[in-house]
């Protein structure tokens, strides 16, 4: 079990991110990251290693519960596979329905994949689906995306094929 203050959320401040990744190369255990600081939308993804089995987060930390918990399950489970991985796909909307709203949130799954790619070797390509379109294509790109799904942002435009030649542009 590892305590995470920030002397924030919770007066004192134990560990960081640092400490948190030369754990592994003292034990093998699985980890239980229990996080009491502000703000573990964004720090959570730097508490993630390879022995990482839990991250506890308090509500009252979190704007959005559900998201958090959400991002958290998704960085842990690709991690374990990604030396398999051909190709991981990170969901920028909520599966089922075209013509939704970019979650920026998907932005920091992306950096975090193309971090351990680079960080790994590993070879596999990035792809993000949903809310994508020529306001945020470059941004989607830098973040470290190889592979963009554009639906509506495609069959929405007068024309596709004119569309389509925007999107590669802006995306570099």
């Amino acid at each position: 079990h590892v305590d995470v203050m920030d002397g924030h959320f919770v007066p004192n401040i134990t560990i960081g991110p640092a400490v948190m990744k030369s754990l592994v190369r003292w034990t093998s255990m699985p980890f239980d990251v229990h996080l009491m600081i502000s703000d573990p939308d964004k720090y959570a993804p730097l508490f993630v290693t390879p022995q990482t089995e839990f991250i506890t987060v308090h509500a009252e930390a979190c704007t959005h519960l559900h998201r958090t918990l959400q991002s958290i399950r998704a960085l842990s489970a690709v991690e374990y596979v990604a030396d398999l991985a051909d190709l991981i796909l990170v969901m920028s909307v909520n599966p089922g329905f075209g013509g939704q709203s970019f979650i920026p949130s998907a932005l920091e799954k992306v950096q975090r994949l193309a971090d351990l790619r680079a960080e790994k070797g590993y070879t596999f390509e990035i792809e993000i689906d949903g809310g994508v379109g020529l306001g945020n294509i470059a941004e989607v790109s830098a973040a470290g995306v190889d592979i963009a799904v554009a639906g509506s942002a495609v069959y929405g435009a007068e024309d596709v094929g004119q569309r389509v030649k925007e999107l590669v542009a802006r995306m570099g």
